[in-house]
């Protein structure tokens, strides 16, 4: 059975929106959580950061990487913070 395809919203910051190459986008996916989705995402565009070194926000909200996503979801991918 095919998974349910969803429309998200990602924000990308920091070293993943350079990596990236953009602010902002959506993608249809057949992900059904983040952890997914990222692995998902590293595929296409060879991020340098994995999970365990990200947090993840939905809709606003930090969230574990095995939350479900729903079509219409912002998720967010926040790398560590440098600085003083």
């Amino acid at each position: 059975m095919r998974e349910q395809e969803k429309q998200i919203h990602i924000h990308y910051f920091a070293l993943l929106r350079e990596e990236r190459g953009l602010k902002e986008e959506t993608v249809t996916t057949g992900s059904n959580t983040a952890r997914q989705l990222f692995d998902e995402l590293n595929k296409k565009h060879g991020f340098s950061l994995g999970t365990e070194r990200l947090n993840v926000a939905i809709n606003d909200e930090f969230q574990p990487w095995d939350t479900t996503l729903e079509s219409g979801d912002a998720v967010v991918f926040i790398p560590p913070v440098a600085g003083g």
